[in-house]
């Protein structure tokens, strides 16, 4: 038996490393979290669509030394196995070589610590023509020619990407500087969720302030933590020794948000396609939109998410990917993840189906009944005992029958297929906002006044509390009635 060595060819391996499947936003998220691992409190990201179009990414981070420049340069330049800082946010010594190059055919590092400067430059180019892994080592002269370099001479400390060369983003484009600003804004919805924590200065992390072309990116809470958000138990599952954290979420009804909360919750797809998991690795988003097959997406549960938070030291077991994107939890997290599931299906489904509102109390009189045909089919009908529709009756007897065939007419021309589009589109529908107090209050007098004596308007609005949508405002209903207000 005899061995040989079977170096890869470099320019076949970094032409085709290039084919991962990084998109533009992941590459970028990608360099920054070199940056946060940097400690970093500052993250620049300059784009230019102009002529020799570059982007760049500059931080305020701790910078490298030369040595360990080239180091991280080269391609494996950590074992995937090795212990890691708590904060690392690498993994298989990959990221920033491959997802750079997915962008660009000239990937150059400018670093400075203490003071000196030191520079190393990927051309796929000179690559390709040296037929090996020739790393081009820049000199002091070298420097003053790249853009952005200016900005990271102010730094005491820092690095500085730059992707030159974006071949990439000529693929299928017929305006480069229109190419730039749609996908800068895809980058910026990214970076806003996938560094929301950071970006928040969530307690025990460093506060990063990540900017695009000068402007600060606004984090983007995926679980609205600060509007009325039900947070459900906090769960802890130890697995080899090591904690992952799993906080269950239900968000507030669609009638609660607005637009704008919609659109940063749902995205383009909605919030239909935005429930499940969301993965966290040293606090930085890795995975969200998913059960992970241990249930199906459905609209009663659109309003669960669940924030599941994993320590580096488990990176094996969740199978994470180069571009770290995809992670599929071990055997022992699924079982507990799907006793959780359990309790938020049937939270967001209390939410979604009463609007909002804890309704568990079985003598409110519902406005509409839900109903089970013989053939197991679910239809809806106004309730007969409601009680303005007896009120009615009884003021008018002989109107019962043709009363009774009119809510037949109205239940079965409800526009079920028009509801169902537009409930799934996260539609805001105006009939289902709450009223004002004053509103209710008003429609109770309008109701009560008819009747002549104090004791049947009394025993009305009794009756009144007991049903939709009046039993949610009882407190205000009786502060009217001590004030007297439905006296005269």
């Amino acid at each position: 038996m005899r061995c040989q060595d079977m170096p890869p060819y470099a320019p076949t391996l970094m032409e085709s490393t290039r084919a991962i499947g990084y998109s533009i936003e992941a590459a970028i998220a990608d360099i920054v979290d070199n940056s946060v691992a940097a400690k970093a409190g500052r993250v620049d990201i300059d784009f230019f669509p102009i002529g020799e179009s570059y982007i760049s990414i500059l931080d305020d981070g701790h910078g490298m030394t030369e040595e360990k420049l080239i180091a991280a340069m080269q391609y494996g330049s950590r074992d995937p196995l090795d212990e890691r800082d708590e904060d690392d946010l690498g993994r298989y010594g990959l990221g920033m070589k491959t997802a750079s190059l997915s962008q660009c055919r000239v990937l150059t590092v400018i670093t400075k610590q203490n003071g000196r400067v030191s520079g190393a430059q990927w051309n796929l180019d000179h690559v390709k023509h040296a037929e090996s892994w020739s790393l081009i080592i820049l000199e002091n002269s070298d420097f003053n020619s790249y853009p952005s370099y200016s900005k990271l001479t102010s730094l005491e400390n820092g690095t500085l990407v730059i992707w030159q060369e974006l071949d990439k983003f000529a693929v299928g484009e017929n305006d480069i500087a229109e190419a730039f600003t749609r996908k800068m804004s895809l980058i910026r919805e990214h970076l806003s969720l996938v560094f929301h924590r950071y970006l928040s200065g969530e307690t025990g992390l460093k506060k990063l302030d990540i900017r695009m072309n000068d402007m600060s990116i606004v984090p983007q809470d995926p679980f609205l933590i600060k509007k009325s958000t039900q947070l459900m138990d906090e769960e802890t599952i130890v697995v080899r020794g090591a904690k992952v954290k799993v906080k269950p979420y239900i968000l507030p009804h669609v009638s609660k948000l607005t637009q704008k909360e919609l659109k940063d919750l749902g995205g383009k797809e909605g919030l239909r396609k935005q429930q499940g998991f969301y993965v966290y690795r040293n606090k930085r988003l890795l995975v969200w939109g998913t059960w992970f097959r241990l249930m199906r997406q459905g609209d009663l549960s659109k309003l669960a998410r669940v924030q599941v938070d994993i320590p580096n030291s488990l990176d094996d077991l969740w199978t994470l990917d180069i571009k770290k994107s995809t992670a599929t939890p071990p055997e022992d997290v699924k079982q507990n993840l799907g006793v959780i599931i359990e309790k938020i299906s049937e939270g967001s489904k209390r939410t979604w189906t009463y609007r909002g509102k804890k309704e568990t109390r079985d003598d409110v009189i519902h406005m509409w009944n839900r109903m089970v045909s013989r053939d197991g089919g679910i239809f809806y009908e106004i309730n007969p005992d409601y009680p303005m529709i007896e009120d009615i009756v009884q003021e008018y007897p002989g109107i019962r029958s043709k009363l009774d065939v009119l809510l037949k007419q109205i239940s079965m021309s409800l526009p079920l297929n028009s509801l169902y589009i537009d409930l799934t589109n996260d539609e805001k529908l105006a009939n289902d906002s709450d009223m004002a107090s004053k509103e209710i209050i008003e429609l109770v007098k309008t109701i009560v006044m008819q009747q002549a004596s104090i004791e049947e308007r009394y025993s009305t609005i009794e009756a009144l509390k007991l049903a939709e949508p009046f039993c949610a405002y009882s407190e205000e209903i009786d502060h009217a009635k001590e004030k007297g207000e439905f006296n005269d």
